[in-house]
C-alpha cells in the first residue's frame, strides 16, 4: 500500500529542551511538529516493563496488519480508497492522530501496563477475526453470485437455459427417445447441419432445431434414442461442440433455478454492506487500539531508555506527501542532535547506568533515543 503520511512519534528527556529545536531546525522547519500530553502509567519493575516491551512489539506489528487488512479490504468493497475519508472516533484520521488524547473512560489508567495491553489488544484482535469472517462469508456469497449470474448472463455454453428452451422443444415422457441440447460454435454451424444426423446411429432425421444464438454459439436441439445419447454427447465434444447434457427440461428445476440468480444477488448485496459497515467500525476501533498500544510502547521505551521518574516529552513529526522524501534525513538530522543520549538521557547517571544493560534489550532497532514510525496509508 502507498503511505498518504507518515509520523515519526518521538519522546526525548525534558532536559534536552528539544522543541524550538524541532520546531525551528529539523528539515529546515519544514515538519509539522505536534506535542503529545500523555498521563503516567502504573510502571511496575523494571524487569516486567523489559518483558513487556518484548510483548508490545509483537501487539504493535499485529494491530498494525490488522488495520492494513481492513484497510485492504475497505479498498476491495468501496471506492473509498483516500486516507482522508477514513473516520476515527468521528474526526479524520489526521485530526485524531495530532490531537490524541488517552481514552481515559475506556483504559483507565489505575490498572498496571500489562492488563492495559490485554484488554486494548484482545479487542482489537476479536474485531479483527469479525472482520476476516465476515469478509470469508461475503466472498463466498459473492461467488455463488457471480456462478448464479454466469448462468443467467454468460454464453450459450454455460448459461441457464431455464429462460430460453420451451416446452414443446422437447420429446417429454418418452420411454425411448430424449432431446438433448447442443450449443455449437458459430464457426461450426455448418458442420453441425452437414454431420448431426449421421454422428451416432438412431438420430432422428432433420429433429435438430436452432433454439437460440449469441455472439459466439447457436443452440440446437436434437432428438434422438436414448441408449445412443452418451456416445452422441462423446462425438459432440470431438467436434469441439459443446453438449449441455446439464440441462433437463424439468418444471420444478427450472423454477429453482429461476430463483437462485435473485436469492444469491440480495444475498451478496447484504453481506457486502454488512461488511462495510463491520470494517469500518473496525478499522475505527482497531487504530484507536493500535495507537493506544503504540503510546503504550513510547512510554515503556521512554522509561527504559531514561529511567524513573519520568521526565520526558513527546513529540508527532508529521511527513504528508509533499515531504515524505524528507524522512530519512529528518531520521539522521535527529541522530545527529540527540544521538549523545546513547539509550540514556536521565541526569541521574546511577540510574542510568542501571538501566544501560536493559536498553540494548528494548528494540532490535535500536536508536539512541525512542522513535517510532507509524505509517498512514
Amino acid at each position: 500500500m502507498t503511505s498518504i503520511a507518515k509520523y515519526l512519534i518521538l519522546s526525548l528527556p525534558q532536559s534536552t529542551n528539544a522543541q524550538s529545536w524541532l520546531e525551528n531546525d529539523l528539515s529546515g522547519g519544514k515538519n509539522l511538529l505536534y506535542k503529545l500530553k500523555l498521563q503516567d502509567f502504573q510502571s511496575g519493575t523494571l524487569d516486567s516493563l523489559v518483558q513487556e516491551s518484548e510483548e508490545l512489539s509483537k501487539i504493535d506489528s499485529q494491530l498494525s496488519s490488522s488495520v492494513y487488512k481492513v484497510i485492504d479490504i475497505l479498498n476491495n468493497v468501496t471506492e473509498l480508497k483516500n486516507s482522508k475519508s477514513r473516520i476515527i472516533n468521528n474526526q479524520s484520521i489526521f485530526d485524531y492522530i495530532e490531537h490524541f488524547n488517552w481514552n481515559s473512560s475506556k483504559y483507565r489508567l489505575d490498572k498496571p501496563i500489562n492488563q492495559l495491553v490485554q484488554i486494548i489488544s484482545n479487542e482489537a484482535i476479536t474485531l479483527d477475526n469479525d472482520v476476516r469472517q465476515s469478509y470469508q462469508n461475503y466472498q463466498s456469497a459473492k461467488s455463488n453470485f457471480l456462478a448464479a449470474d454466469r448462468k443467467k448472463n454468460g454464453d450459450l455454453s454455460i448459461k441457464s437455459l431455464h429462460e430460453i428452451v420451451k416446452p414443446d422443444q422437447f420429446v417429454l415422457n418418452s420411454e425411448h427417445l430424449t432431446t438433448i441440447l447442443i450449443a455449437v460454435p458459430k464457426n461450426l454451424v455448418d458442420d453441425w447441419n452437414s454431420h448431426y444426423e449421421t454422428l451416432t446411429e438412431f438420430v432422428i432425421p432433420r429433429s435438430s432445431e436452432l433454439i437460440a444464438s449469441d455472439a459466439e454459439y447457436s443452440l440446437f436441439s436434437v432428438t434422438l434414442f436414448k441408449k445412443y445419447q452418451n456416445d452422441f454427447i462423446t462425438a459432440s465434444r470431438e467436434r469441439k461442440w459443446h453438449p449441455r447434457n446439464d440441462f433437463q427440461y424439468n418444471e420444478d428445476v427450472l423454477n429453482s433455478l429461476r430463483k437462485e440468480f435473485d436469492l444469491t444477488k440480495q444475498t451478496e448485496i447484504k453481506l457486502k454492506n454488512d461488511l462495510i459497515r463491520l470494517s469500518k467500525t473496525a478499522y475505527s476501533d482497531i487504530f484507536q487500539a493500535w495507537l493506544h498500544i503504540k503510546i503504550i510502547r513510547v512510554y515503556v521505551e521512554s522509561v527504559l531508555r531514561y529511567g524513573l521518574p519520568p521526565q520526558f516529552n513527546y513529540y508527532l513529526i508529521k511527513f504528508d506527501q509533499a515531504n515524505l522524501k524528507n524522512l530519512s534525513k529528518s531520521k539522521k538530522e535527529l541522530i545527529d542532535k540527540f544521538g549523545y543520549l546513547g539509550g540514556s538521557g536521565s541526569d541521574d547517571k546511577k540510574n542510568s547506568s542501571n538501566l544501560h544493560e536493559y536498553a540494548s534489550l528494548v528494540d532490535t532497532e535500536y536508536e539512541p533515543f525512542v522513535l517510532y514510525e507509524l505509517d498512514i496509508v
